[in-house]
């Protein structure tokens, strides 16, 4: 683990937050040395963190001993140089199992996603995210998204458990995100992280900015870091004209071809991977692979965006 507290390095990053697929080979096991690369590329292109084995790492289909491989080679590729967070996740004893297991590799905090299948109430949820975060001394962002959608009131207490340092939104509400916030700053003093974890999250990142929330994944940097850096930087500035360019001449296309498929959040992304030259595999079942036209039309969008950012030099 990196020696400075992982709520402090995310407070102000660098750069982009990085979360890298994960590498597969021809047979479809997981690629280890393809992985490193990916994992190294990222880092030495700006990212501010690695966020290993989330969701748009695969998460749901790696065996725990994949997981642990995988953590433990992010957490040596970076080498202290940004901080590393892995994803935890299923019902609370294997996410709990999960947690231990990014300790033990050496992560810096864990990014908790939502128990599997069930529609739990509050207090369920409550009491869940608490036994993850007290499975281990790692720090932990709790991820609301689909099945895992919080009150302001559960929130303040999600912010007022030890251990837990921060809160992902991947539900896209923003009149919920107001109130959330509202409600922790009230209630709980200090620091609180919230973070943007929509898919493609520049796509939105200009309405969180609004909410004070400066925090978002990027799927994007996998396969175009100059492209999310790009956007980042202006993002930063204030330079709104190049954050525009930018949302309409790339992201808006390639959110609109990510939703002519299910599960193109992830297969896109790492489609984008390969075209820039690295093969990291296909995705793993259930999901599927975009189809060869959807592909080509992505060459097109990735083209299109670094003719834009060529633009602005």
């Amino acid at each position: 683990m990196t020696p400075a507290p992982l709520a402090a390095r995310l407070s102000a990053p660098g750069g982009p937050l990085f979360f890298p697929v994960t590498a597969y080979g021809p047979d479809g096991s997981v690629d280890l040395d393809v992985y490193r690369a990916h994992v190294r590329r990222g880092v030495d292109a700006g990212a501010a963190a690695v966020f290993a084995c989330c969701g748009t790492g695969e998460f749901h289909a790696l065996a725990p001993e994949e997981f642990e491989a995988c953590v433990r080679a992010a957490v040596e590729e970076t080498a202290g140089r940004v901080p590393v967070v892995a994803g935890a996740g299923y019902g609370t004893a294997l996410a709990v199992r999960f947690a231990r297991l990014a300790e033990a590799a050496g992560a810096d905090g864990l990014l908790a996603m939502p128990p599997y299948l069930v529609v739990a109430g509050q207090e369920g949820l409550l009491r869940h995210y608490r036994e993850v975060a007290a499975a281990t001394a790692l720090p932990v962002v709790v991820y609301q998204r689909d099945n895992a959608v919080f009150t302001p009131p559960t929130v303040v207490e999600l912010a007022r458990t030890e251990g837990i340092i921060g809160f992902k939104d991947g539900l896209g509400d923003l009149d919920l995100m107001q109130r959330i916030i509202s409600a922790v700053r009230t209630e709980v003093p200090g620091e609180f992280l919230y973070f943007n974890g929509l898919p493609t999250a520049e796509q939105t990142q200009l309405a969180y900015r609004a909410l004070g929330i400066t925090l978002y994944s990027s799927a994007v940097f996998c396969f175009a870091p100059e492209i999310a850096l790009a956007f980042y930087t202006a993002l930063g500035s204030g330079d709104d004209g190049t954050a525009h360019r930018l949302l309409d001449g790339f992201y808006r296309p390639f959110v609109e071809l990510r939703a002519q498929g299910r599960g193109y959040a992830v297969a896109l992304v790492k489609a984008g991977v390969r075209l820039r030259g690295l093969d990291v595999g296909e995705v793993r079942p259930p999901l599927h692979e975009p189809s060869e036209d959807h592909v080509k039309q992505l060459a097109q969008v990735i083209e299109r965006g670094y003719a834009l950012i060529e633009e602005d030099k």
